[in-house]
């Protein structure tokens, strides 16, 4: 299967394919994650500062996490492991092979999670402001930005964002622009060429 633009990459978690079936989307996904490609926008995810999903966890989440069907997304597959729930969004009607489409992590359980050694508070603090920014897309939120301190840039659209105690705002580290919506995020190209 050749690659493109948000489509499965020709690899796959362990690099053995499945010939073509015909699945439905009622059909529950196979729990071997050998069988699955992944697409070129989770492999642009992997690489990205502050997302914290990684091949391993998938893997172990396709294992072991819990499987839900969502309306939105298709099927999920969840796994808590520290506080942290990493949420990986597979398909595989429209593939020759199975895919993971996209993957991300919120918290699931705050105290447990900074109770771990594996989170630092900056850690913590992103995945919190990640997910307030993306559950509420279109909405100026300050009120959920102005409680998180995010000293490592992490990337949402086009801007490398970080945040201090207070601020109502993510200001991007290159073109010092301010935000308060995922929305206005995205929707603005930052200014600086990153090198």
């Amino acid at each position: 299967m050749a690659s493109h633009q948000g489509g499965a990459d020709d690899s796959s978690l362990s690099g053995s394919r499945t010939p073509s079936s015909r699945r439905t989307p009622w059909d529950v996904p196979p729990r071997d994650p050998s069988l699955y490609a992944v697409t070129n926008h989770f492999r642009r995810r992997l690489r990205q500062r502050g997302r914290y999903v990684t091949l391993p966890t998938v893997s172990e989440s396709i294992r072991t996490g819990q499987l839900r069907w969502n309306s939105t997304d298709g099927w999920r597959f969840a796994l808590a492991r520290e506080g942290v729930r990493f949420v990986v969004v597979v398909g595989d009607t429209e593939t020759d092979s199975p895919v993971v489409v996209t993957g991300w992590t919120k918290i699931d359980s705050w105290r447990d999670a900074m109770a771990s050694d594996r989170w630092s508070d900056d850690d913590l603090h992103t995945i919190r402001l990640r997910t307030d920014l993306s559950q509420n897309h279109e909405r100026q939120i300050p009120g959920h930005i102005r409680p998180r301190i995010v000293d490592r840039p992490f990337e949402v659209g086009r801007h490398r964002v970080t945040t201090s105690a207070g601020a109502a705002y993510v200001v991007c580290v290159d073109c010092g622009a301010r935000f308060r919506s995922k929305a206005a995020l995205c929707g603005q190209r930052c200014t600086q060429t990153r090198g």
